[in-house]
C-alpha cells in the first residue's frame, strides 16, 4: 500500500491519468465540461497570444455574448461501434473437458459475462483499456464470484518484464467536505487482497484510518482475516486482468497502458465538428423570418416601457406617412448554408473515423450514392475488420485467462466441483457478412467442387447444432435428388 501523506494521484500516474480523463471527457459528451474546455481553448494563454500575434486583440471591456455550443456525440459512437464490432456476438468459449465445458456455460448465464464484456470494449475503446476483477460477496451472491470492471484510471498497476504482478485499485467516498477525501484502496496481489481506508485532501493521501470508520468500507470487515485489512484468496494467480484497447501507447511508448481510439489524436477534429454544427444551428436560429417596422406600427407600452410590435394585430390606425416611399413592413431572412455545412460536418466525421482506424462505411458514411456489390461493401469495411481483428488479439489472450482465475476462486472459495482448465475463445468477426456476400461465395465454392452440403449448411448456419445440420443436408440432398441411390447400384445389369 502506498505510504500515508504520498501525494495523490501518484506522480508517476498523473500524466497518464491526466489523458485518460480527458478522452473520456469527449466520451462522455458533457455539454457544460465540453463548453468549459471550448473556453479554456480560445480564451487560453495560447490563443490570446495567438491574436496578439495576428493583431486581433479585444479590449477587456469588449462586450461578449456567450453562445450555447452543441456538441456531435461521434466520440461515443466510435466507442460504441467498437464493442459492437468485438462482443454484438458473444465468442465462443470451450473448455478442454465436458464437465468443465458445462461449469463454463452455466457461469456465463449466470454472471452475465455477454453484457459485462459490451460494456468494458466500449470503455476500453474510449479510455484505452480496461480492468476485469474477480470478487466475491457471499451475502449478495452464494454461489459463485462476481465479475466486475474498474476503469483504468482508478488503478495502479505493478509490472515486471511487461507481465502485471499486481495492481491497486482505489475510489473516493462519499462523506467527506471540500478539504477532506476518504480513499478506499484494494491491493490484488497473487494469493491475496488487502484493504486500507485513507483519510486526506484532494491532492494527498492522508493517514490511514480503520474500514469501520466509513460506512462503504465496514462492511467488509466481516469477509476479512485476522489481521483485519486482507483475505487469502486459495489461488496463486491474480484476480484482476488488464486488457488494453490497442498497443502501443503513442506518448507513452514504453508502457504497458493502452491507447484510446481518440489518442490519433482526434480532440481538435471533435472540436471542429462541435464548431461545425453549432454554426449550422446558428443559421437555422438566424435564418427565422424577422419584420422591419416604421415606427408608427409599434404600440407605446406607456413611460419607461418602450414600445412593441404585435404580429397577430389585424388593424391598425391610420399613420402619417405617404404610401410610396416603401417604408411599410420589410420582411428580413437569412439563408441557410445547408451544403456548406454538411460538406464540412461529413468531411470531418470521415477524416476522425478514419483516424480511430474505422472505415467510413461503418458509420453510415457512403461514397457517392451508387448501388454497391457485396464485394465492394466489405473492402469498404476492410479497415474496420482489420482493426477489430488487432482488439480481438487482446481480448484473446487475457479473457482465458480471467475465465481461469474464475474457475480456479469458484472451486478455493465456493467448492465447485470441477477441474479448472484454461478455456479457448473465438471470436465470430464473421457474423457481420451479408447473406449476398456468402451465397457468392458458397456458389464458387460448389462450382468448383470443393465444398460438401453439409459444411454449405454449417457455413450458412454456424450456430446450428449438429443434429439440426444433418437433418437439413437430408432434406436438401431429398429435394434435388443428389442423394439418390445411382440406378445401377438397384437394379444391376
Amino acid at each position: 500500500m502506498p505510504a500515508p501523506g504520498a501525494a495523490w494521484p501518484p506522480p508517476h500516474m498523473a500524466a497518464v491519468y491526466r489523458e485518460m480523463r480527458r478522452d473520456a471527457m469527449w466520451y462522455a459528451g458533457d455539454p457544460n465540461r465540453l463548453a468549459a474546455l471550448a473556453d479554456r481553448r480560445e480564451n487560453g494563454v495560447e490563443a490570446r497570444q495567438g491574436r496578439r500575434r495576428l493583431g486581433r486583440q479585444q479590449p477587456a471591456d469588449f462586450p461578449r455574448k456567450r453562445e450555447r455550443r452543441l456538441h456531435v456525440p461521434l466520440p461515443g459512437d466510435i466507442a460504441t461501434k467498437s464493442a459492437n464490432l468485438l462482443f454484438a456476438d458473444m465468442p465462443t468459449i470451450t473448455a478442454p473437458t465436458a464437465a468443465t465445458n458445462t461449469f463454463l456455460g452455466d457461469a456465463l448465464d449466470t454472471m452475465h459475462l455477454h453484457e459485462v464484456l459490451l460494456g468494458a470494449a466500449e470503455q476500453a475503446a474510449a479510455v484505452s483499456g480496461i480492468f476485469l476483477r474477480l470478487t466475491w460477496d457471499k451475502d449478495i451472491v452464494p454461489d459463485r464470484p462476481i465479475p466486475t470492471t474498474v476503469q483504468p484510471d482508478n488503478a495502479i498497476p505493478e509490472y515486471a518484464f511487461g507481465i502485471m504482478r499486481a495492481v491497486t485499485f482505489w475510489r473516493e467516498l462519499d462523506g467527506g467536505d471540500t478539504q477532506t477525501v476518504y480513499r478506499h484502496l484494494e491491493r490484488h496481489e497473487p494469493g491475496r487482497i488487502e484493504h486500507a481506508l485513507y483519510e486526506g485532501t484532494p491532492d494527498n493521501l492522508g493517514r490511514a484510518v480503520p474500514l469501520t470508520e466509513h460506512t462503504d468500507t465496514a462492511g467488509l470487515i466481516g469477509s476479512l482475516g485476522p489481521d483485519g485489512v486482507s483475505v487469502e484468496t486459495g489461488i496463486r494467480m491474480l484476480t484482476a486482468t488488464y486488457v488494453p484497447n490497442m498497443t502501443p501507447n503513442r506518448l507513452h511508448r514504453s508502457s504497458p497502458y493502452g491507447r484510446s481510439d481518440f489518442a490519433a489524436p482526434i480532440h481538435d477534429q471533435f472540436a471542429a465538428l462541435d464548431d461545425v454544427w453549432t454554426s449550422w444551428m446558428r443559421d437555422i436560429r438566424l435564418a427565422r423570418a424577422r419584420l422591419v417596422v416604421p415606427e408608427g406600427f409599434l404600440t407605446n407600452m406607456g413611460p419607461g416601457q418602450g414600445a412593441a410590435w404585435d404580429d397577430d394585430r389585424e388593424v391598425y390606425s391610420g399613420i402619417n406617412m405617404p404610401p410610396n416611399e416603401g417604408g411599410g413592413l420589410t420582411l428580413a431572412q437569412f439563408k441557410i448554408r445547408v451544403d456548406e455545412h454538411q460538406r464540412t460536418a461529413e468531411a470531418l466525421t470521415r477524416k476522425a473515423v478514419e483516424s480511430a482506424g474505422y472505415s467510413a462505411q461503418s458509420f453510415g458514411l457512403q461514397g457517392g450514392g451508387q448501388a454497391l456489390t457485396a464485394t465492394e461493401v466489405d473492402a469498404r469495411d476492410e479497415d474496420s475488420t482489420v482493426t477489430t481483428k488487432k482488439k480481438a488479439g487482446y481480448w484473446k489472450s487475457r479473457l482465458p485467462d480471467f475465465l481461469w482465475a474464475y474457475q480456479l476462486l469458484a472451486v478455493a472459495q465456493f467448492g465447485a466441483r470441477i477441474t479448472p482448465e484454461r478455456p479457448a475463445v473465438e471470436f465470430r468477426l464473421d457474423a457481420a457478412e451479408s447473406e449476398q456476400s456468402k451465397a457468392t461465395t458458397l456458389e464458387l465454392y460448389a462450382r468448383a467442387g470443393a465444398v460438401s452440403t453439409a459444411t454449405k449448411v454449417k457455413y450458412r448456419s454456424p450456430d446450428m447444432p449438429d443434429e439440426d445440420v444433418d437433418a437439413e443436408v437430408a432434406a436438401i440432398l431429398a429435394e434435388t435428388g443428389a442423394g439418390a441411390p445411382d440406378p445401377g447400384d438397384t437394379y444391376p445389369m
